[in-house]
Formats: structure tokens, sequence, C-alpha cells
């Protein structure tokens, strides 16, 4: 049985089944609702559900810590009846856009003890359309998939860039190592709606944790290449000083803008990275660095415990409005 969905004060409706989850509903029917794992975890799907009832699939939670009191899960929620539901925002999008691509592996390099940098060649004359800050879906065989975020521009289209975390046991993670230039991988995308608003001009505070770079990278090489100028602040944790694996974009983009503010934050100490680092991690740095985040946007990228850190930090103890956090949580398993 089907129901159907409305967007409350406008007239978009769309078809939702009774074990399907509004968000994929939306998303299949070229709505773009916000979003980031699809699993329940960032909290970045939350809205209100005006009118109507609904359950949480094969019994899950509707809810997590990043829920305001009326919010529920869109990527958790499906229909009992018709409903009435207020998202944080949407816009329509082609369903179409969404492409799958046999890439080829062109370079394969240790960036850190537990990271590689996977850069693949798309098939001669093709382009992958993407907005930064979107991530890709990769086979990893067994009929699974795994996500990583994009980290380059999409200007770059003809090539994709990605930073992959070793993960002991892990179903694509393991293989990375061992490939080789010409390999072949499967991949589709584009997925996610963690995206800039290019209208704002609001001071923007960056939080990546660990491989939490990779779409950092990709929107701030966006930025550069609109040359965007609005005060940017990056805080980027691990626990040591060689987990922050590409110092040179860094240096890169200090010199675009020189009031860009760098903060090395590292959990295990700040030995051997100089004056300016600071010993602890990211949400303490954060708290800080920015103690008064008043009509600013926050973007934060890595695990869930992470993020959820850097989420009370923010809105709870530095005045950050919740709408303006945007959150990219890398959830472990399967997309």
């Amino acid at each position: 049985m089907t129901h159907r969905v409305t967007i409350a004060g406008s007239d978009l409706a769309f078809d939702c089944a009774d074990a399907e989850s509004v968000l994929d509903a939306a998303l299949r029917a070229g709505i773009e609702l916000p979003h980031s794992c699809r699993k329940g975890v960032c909290g970045n799907c939350a809205g209100r559900v005006e009118a109507g009832e609904v359950e949480g699939l094969a019994g899950a939670s509707i809810r997590n810590e990043a829920c305001l009191p009326d919010q529920l899960l869109f990527c958790m929620c499906a229909p009992r009846t018709d409903l009435a539901i207020a998202p944080v925002s949407w816009h329509r999008v082609d369903p179409t856009a969404r492409k799958r691509f046999q890439a080829k592996v062109f370079r394969n390099q240790l960036a850190a003890p537990d990271v590689s940098v996977l850069q693949l060649r798309l098939p001669a004359g093709q382009r992958a359309k993407f907005h930064a800050g979107q991530y890709l879906q990769v086979d990893a065989g067994n009929g699974t998939t795994r996500c990583y975020s994009m980290a380059n521009a999409p200007h770059e289209s003809d090539a994709l860039t990605l930073h992959i975390r070793h993960v002991p046991g892990g179903a694509f993670s393991a293989r990375v190592s061992g490939l080789q230039q010409g390999d072949l991988l499967e991949i589709e995308l584009p997925f996610g709606a963690v995206t800039l608003d290019s209208a704002s001009a609001r001071p923007i505070v960056f939080v990546a944790g660990g491989t939490g770079f990779a779409p950092v990278k990709s929107l701030i090489d966006d930025m550069a290449k609109r040359r965007v100028v609005r005060p940017i602040t990056l805080i980027w944790g691990a626990h040591r000083a060689e987990g922050l694996y590409l110092r040179p974009a860094v240096a890169r983009w200090q010199r675009q803008w020189p009031d860009f503010r760098f903060v090395a934050a590292l959990s295990d100490g700040a030995a051997g990275e100089g004056d300016d680092a600071f010993a602890g991690r990211v949400d303490a740095a954060l708290a800080a660095h920015c103690p008064d985040l008043a009509g600013h946007e926050v973007y934060a990228c890595g695990s869930p415990a992470m993020v959820h850190a850097v989420r009370e930090m923010a809105v709870r103890h530095c005045g950050l409005d919740a709408a303006g956090f945007h959150a990219d949580v890398f959830v472990e398993g399967p997309a």
C-alpha cells in the first residue's frame, strides 16, 4: 500500500510505500531533502511531521540526539497514513542525474600510516556531475557497497579522489592497499546533500576528524575556484601529527585567503606540530578558538561520536543556531 506525502506550504507531493522511508521516497521522486548517512545517525534529515502517522523502519528509532523535540528522522520513518511533512529545506533534483561508472585506478598513495589517497579516472569523454561535499558508492563485492566522499572539487570532473582510512577487516578498505594502476572499480554517484549555501556570506567553520578532511577539501577547493570571500576557519583533528596527511592543501588555502584560520587538533598531544597546534579533541579546540558562534555556520565531518561532540559544543555552549550546523557522518558498514 502507498501513502501520499505532501510538503507543508507547497503544492509538492509524492508517493511512499508502507516499508519505504520518507527520505527514499522523496529522493526517488526527484525531491532532495537534507541528508547524509541515511542510517539514522547524522540527524541531517530531521524534520517535522505536521499531519499523519509514521513508524520506524523495521522497528528502528525515529529520533536521535540531533533531533529537536518536534523532529523525526525521515530516513527512518515509514508512513502508516498519508502525511504532511515540514523538512528544514528541500529542492527539486533530476532523478536521472545519478550515474554508474567503471572507473580505473590512476594513482594509489599512502598519505598516512592508515590512510590511502586513491585517484580514479573515468572512461574517456565521460564526466561526473556532483556538488562539493557529496559522496559516491563503490561496489565492495558480495552485493554490498561502501560510501566515500569525493575529495576533489566538481570542476575536476574527469577524475575522482578518495581518502580511505584502512579499517581492519573492512570489505573494501582492506583491499585498498593492494589496488594497482589500471584496476577497475564500479562506482555510482552522486549521493548526499551536505553542500554549501552559495548565497551565504556568514563566517564558516569546518571541523574535520581524520579522513573527514575529504569532503571539507572538496568544499574549500570549490570555494577557492569560485573565489568566495567569507571568513573561514578549519579545525582538523587527528591522534598524532602524521594524521594531518595533506598539509600542502591547507598552505595553499592560506595563500589564497590571508585571513584563513587553521587549527590542528591532536588528541594525543601537540608535540612536533608547532606552537599553533591544539592539544586535545576537535570539540575542545572549537570551544577554545571559536567561543562565540552566533551568526556562523559549522560543517562537521567525521565519526558519529566526533560529530555529536562538535554539535553539542557548538549549539549548547558556543551559541550556534541549530539550523547552522551541517554534518557529514562517516558510518562504517554497507551503504
